[in-house]
């Protein structure tokens, strides 16, 4: 006896015209059901700093009336500061009602990678005013620019140019590349990944399946548990009390308990990759109607060691002439004191407050924000 099935012309439409319905759907419904919590000093939690989807529901349907958008990466995000310490809590904490700063940092971030992050997934902040940090500690070396020719790991390779430009230190096979590409262009990917890291730990389920405890012998709990039970509806949120960040953390201190004066190996701005980068970010934003201030630094400038010093000058005084002649509304800020920086880039909490201040009070900004 035969019992194959065979799906005729009309049939075979039918079904793809079904899975299409679930591809487009699926991803819309999710937004529906799961909750989100996104308070005034809400920022992507650490343990889904690679959840782009997240970081596009995020700029779609939590954003409040006269929002201002700081984009950037950890600077803006915050690496050694609560939420209730960065440069968004105060600059809302200051100016009062007249606006909303929202935290649209990601943790690990660069120029190369926000890049592709607001080309593929920023597309909702169109026609809204943007302050974009430009951070030039990426412009510190050779590799901290993606320049060199050694293979180098490097945190959000999926939102990098896959091809072109060509990035010397990134060496992933067609396939990753081709896969990243997919997952930026098509939403239900995205979503699929979504899930792997706000419920399966960054995994995918067979991953997270065949995940041991490290143990010896090898034991495999995830094994023996439903996988739906993981999916709870509610994206999960950072902790309040995080030990890593925040006055209380024992990484909350200033630079000089650390280390000393450091000699950078600065790039030029003829060469640099994150520079280019950089400016692709600005027109695209410009061109989709974006009111774009950007603010460059404050750099650790007493970090710097003497010889350091005169090119970084030279870059930074390049990045601000390039801006002059662009018409683009800037804001050097003068550099924060010692004490308030945590490493080369990072303010401390207190450093953040200054540096709000310094912001608001800025006659460049205050112009700026007053412009419609």
């Amino acid at each position: 006896m035969v019992n194959t099935l065979r799906l005729g012309g009309r049939q075979w439409l039918l079904a793809l015209g079904l899975i299409l319905l679930v591809i487009l759907l699926t991803p819309w419904l999710w937004k529906q059901v799961e909750r989100f919590d996104a308070g005034p000093d809400y920022r992507i939690p650490y343990s889904l700093s690679k959840d782009y989807w997240l970081f596009q529901r995020r700029l779609e349907d939590k954003l409040p009336p006269r929002s201002i958008v700081l984009l950037g990466d950890s600077v803006v995000w915050g690496e050694y500061v609560l939420p209730d310490g960065t440069w968004s809590h105060f600059l809302n904490a200051q100016s009062g009602p007249e606006a909303t700063y929202v935290n649209g940092g990601v943790n690990g971030l660069f120029p190369l990678a926000l890049e592709g992050l607001v080309d593929d997934y920023g597309r909702a902040m169109r026609r809204q005013k943007v302050i974009l940090h430009c951070n030039l500690l990426w412009l510190s070396s050779p590799k901290a620019d993606l320049q060199t020719d050694k293979e180098e790991t490097f945190n959000h390779s999926r939102l990098v140019p896959q091809f072109s430009p060509r990035i010397p230190c990134y060496r992933a096979d067609a396939n990753e590349r081709l896969e990243a590409l997919v997952e930026r262009h098509v939403n239900f990917v995205g979503w699929v990944s979504h899930l792997q890291d706000a419920y399966f730990a960054q995994k995918s389920l067979l991953k997270w399946t065949l995940e041991d405890d490290g143990g010896d012998p090898a034991r495999y709990p995830n094994s023996y548990r439903n996988p739906l039970a993981q999916v709870t509806f509610h994206v999960p949120e950072a902790p309040l009390d995080d030990p890593q960040r925040g006055p209380k953390s024992s990484r909350h201190k200033p630079w000089t308990e650390s280390g000393g004066a450091t000699s950078f190996e600065w790039v030029t701005l003829e060469t640099s990759l994150q520079w280019a980068a950089f400016r692709h970010i600005v027109q695209t934003l410009r061109d989709r109607g974006n009111d774009v201030f950007v603010i460059v630094g404050p750099f650790n400038e007493h970090m710097v060691a003497e010889a350091s010093q005169p090119p970084y000058r030279t870059l930074r005084d390049g990045v601000t002439t390039w801006l002059e002649e662009h018409k683009i509304p800037h804001l050097v800020p003068e550099t924060l004191p010692s004490e308030l920086y945590a490493d080369a880039s990072h303010p401390l909490t207190d450093g953040y407050a200054l540096l709000a201040r310094r912001t608001l009070e800025s006659e460049a900004f205050q112009s700026w924000r007053q412009r419609q």
